[in-house]
């Protein structure tokens, strides 16, 4: 990436900026986005269409029926307003090793695909999601964090009832040991979280998870490494977009869906998502803690696909709303922000709409330990 290779030599974020702003507008627009590719990632290529056609979008539910935690639940009627939908023969809603193994062989995959993905394991998944999935011939991929359920926590699967799930053709991935946020902890820690959680899931499941999720889709560069060394094919944040080939492997997104944000209005219009294909994200650390992290950071990215964006495109940040600091440099956009990012979880969303009628959206999740 070309971020990697100045941040040997230029230690200070903002003196890489302007670097690369240079390189930007020096090299030819064709040579540029065929460079050194972005870490985890397929080689860009200029195609909007091919692009497209390697794309896919990932949806994260957590609790179902579960009106007294609205933040992390979906109303049963929202539900099944959303399962209505996926049923039409316009989606292909097939399990994230479908989409990863996909982008792994560098393969298209049908227009419209959809994963559905539920984190934590909570005990009305099996109550109430998994039983209409069932009916409607949905699959789905569930994240389990096993001490909640190895120590029997009241509101959780048992160990039982995930078997079940997987011998009906569940696809079952690690979410830790403990759900725990990550970035704050050691990297011995976080091995130990990734790597006994796989344990746990073997004895019991028999067989090794091939996906991981980042509890609360907090990452960093040192735990995406620990995904990638424990085997992991790929692994996922809670940032909004469009599952792209140009993505970093081990920080994809998946669109969150809760009871705020889950009219059938919005979640049609997310499941009809095209990714704004980026590459060279900067920062590509989502750990604002990081020692060569600053706050607030110079955003910016590169198209890796050739789409026709112009004054349509607008960013958010999630605590300030629209960013009017934006420039363009050829086919990269940057960001600058007034105000350091608070500690937690911030998101930076740009969105784009195309001539179809649909919209192209592109995300990042950046954490600051309090």
């Amino acid at each position: 990436m070309i971020n990697r290779l100045l941040r040997k030599s230029l230690p200070n974020q903002f003196a890489r900026r302007a670097a690369l702003a240079t390189m930007l507008l020096a090299v030819p627009f064709a040579l540029m986005v065929g460079g050194a590719p972005q870490a985890h990632a397929q080689t860009p290529d200029r195609d909007i269409a091919s692009s497209d056609a390697r794309s896919a979008i990932g949806l994260i539910y957590h609790r179902f029926g579960e009106n007294e935690y609205p933040t992390t639940n979906i109303r049963l009627e929202q539900f099944e307003a959303h399962i209505a939908e996926l049923s039409k023969s316009r989606y292909n809603v097939v399990t994230l090793s479908v989409i990863t193994q996909a982008l792994e062989a560098n393969r298209d995959l049908p227009p419209r695909t959809v994963a559905l993905t539920i984190d934590d394991a909570f005990l009305s998944v099996y109550r109430e999601a998994w039983p209409r999935l069932k009916a409607a011939g949905l699959p789905f991929t569930l994240f389990v964090s096993t001490q909640a359920v190895d120590d029997g926590i009241p509101g959780y699967m048992t160990w039982d009832q995930i078997r079940e799930l997987q011998t009906a053709g569940v696809e079952i991935g690690n979410h830790t040991v403990s759900h725990a946020h990550m970035p704050t902890l050691s990297n011995v820690r976080n091995r130990r979280e990734v790597m006994r959680a796989k344990e746990r899931l073997s004895e019991e499941l028999g067989q090794a998870p091939t996906l991981f999720a980042y509890p609360y889709g907090e990452a960093s560069n040192a735990l995406k490494d620990i995904a990638k060394e424990a085997g992991y094919s790929a692994a996922f944040g809670q940032h909004s977009g469009g599952i792209s080939p140009h993505g970093d492997r081990y920080y994809l997104p998946r669109f969150p869906v809760n009871e705020s944000f889950g009219g059938i209005e919005r979640f049609t219009r997310v499941i009809n998502m095209l990714p704004l294909h980026a590459t060279d994200v900067t920062p590509d650390n989502p750990n604002l803690g990081a020692p060569e992290m600053e706050n607030p950071p110079a955003f910016g990215f590169t198209l890796a696909a050739d789409v026709a964006w112009d004054a349509d495109i607008a960013c958010y940040h999630s605590d300030t709303g629209k960013v009017a600091q934006m420039e363009r440099l050829g086919p990269r956009l940057e960001l600058r922000f007034d105000k350091p990012f608070p500690t937690g979880r911030t998101r930076i969303n740009c969105t784009v709409p195309t001539p179809e009628g649909r919209w192209r959206w592109f995300g990042m999740q950046y954490y600051l330990a309090p």
